[in-house]
This record gives C-alpha cells, sequence and structure tokens, in this order.
C-alpha cells in the first residue's frame, strides 16, 4: 500500500515527441470534463491503445513527451483515464507544468523510462524522490515543497482555493 506520495500501478509505453495532438486531439478541446477528455485520449493511434491506456497507471515516454501546442487538457485528459503519473526521459517545459497544476505526477527519469516495462509495473515516489520498476529503484530530485503542497491539494486551483481560505482565518 503506497501513500499519497507514492503513486503507481501497471506501465503503458510510448516512444519519443509524443505530441500534445496525439495526446488529446485539437477537435475535443471545446470540453475541460476530464472524463469526457478520456474518451479520446490517443484516439489518433486507434482503438486498441486506448484500451489499454484505460487498463494502465502510468504512461512511460522517451524524450520531450507532451511537446506542441500548451493545452491543459494533455494533462486533465490522462487523469480522466486514470493516469496516476507520467514518467519519461524528458518533457516539454509546458506538459510538465500542466501536469504539476492539474495533480498529475510528473517524473523525468532517463533512466526509469529506459527500464520500464510495457505491462510492468511501475511505482513513483515524489517526495522520496525515486522510481522503482522492473525490480530496480531509481533516484530523481524530489519536487520542492512548493509542489509537494500543490499535489497534496490535488492540483494548483485546489491549492490557491486552500491557501486563501487558509488566509482568512
Amino acid at each position: 500500500m503506497g501513500s499519497a506520495h507514492r503513486v503507481g500501478g501497471k506501465v503503458i509505453t510510448f516512444g519519443e515527441n509524443v505530441n500534445t495532438d496525439v495526446i488529446i486531439p485539437g477537435r475535443y478541446l471545446v470540453s475541460i470534463d476530464p472524463a469526457e477528455l478520456a474518451e479520446h485520449a490517443f484516439e489518433p493511434l486507434g482503438a486498441e491503445t486506448q484500451a489499454r491506456l484505460r487498463a494502465s497507471d502510468v504512461v512511460v515516454a522517451g524524450r520531450n513527451f507532451g511537446c506542441g501546442s500548451a493545452r491543459e487538457q494533455a494533462a486533465t485528459c490522462l487523469l480522466g483515464a486514470g493516469i496516476k503519473a507520467v514518467v519519461a526521459a524528458s518533457f516539454s517545459r509546458v506538459f510538465f507544468r500542466n501536469a504539476i497544476n492539474t495533480g498529475l505526477v510528473a517524473v523525468e527519469s532517463p533512466a526509469a523510462a529506459e527500464a520500464a516495462a510495457d505491462g510492468g509495473e511501475m511505482w513513483v515516489d515524489y517526495d522520496a524522490g525515486t522510481v522503482e520498476t522492473s525490480g530496480q529503484t531509481f533516484p530523481f530530485s524530489p519536487y520542492p515543497q512548493v509542489l509537494r503542497e500543490i499535489m497534496a491539494d490535488g492540483g494548483l486551483i485546489p491549492h490557491l482555493m486552500a491557501s486563501f481560505a487558509g488566509g482568512n482565518q
């Protein structure tokens, strides 16, 4: 059993340069509902990939995951599909921050991404700064305190609401 800062489960792997147009095609950006968006996550890759995504907990990819447009829905559709974390060799900076802001764990770990097995398991502890997969543990720089607080609150908006509520007492 994990703690709030340790998430993971079954892995689905992707390659490099996974574009936001592949994660969530632009024609679906009229919605901001994570569950509705999840129905179209990775649609360009076909129904089999979509079914595998919904049966997974962790997305693992190579370099430059989330490149392309700066759409927040690329992170929220993954949350709607039940994804708990994304581990990649590297991220588009905008995707990384959108993930954090929406409460989706995003970790850069090239070694863990390379070691991950499609259909295997991966566990991320963003407090301790570790990724466990394929019988190995890979370190990464733990989230700074402010990012841990944002994640604990479920994203930036809930974090700000909690901060403002606490400041008015």
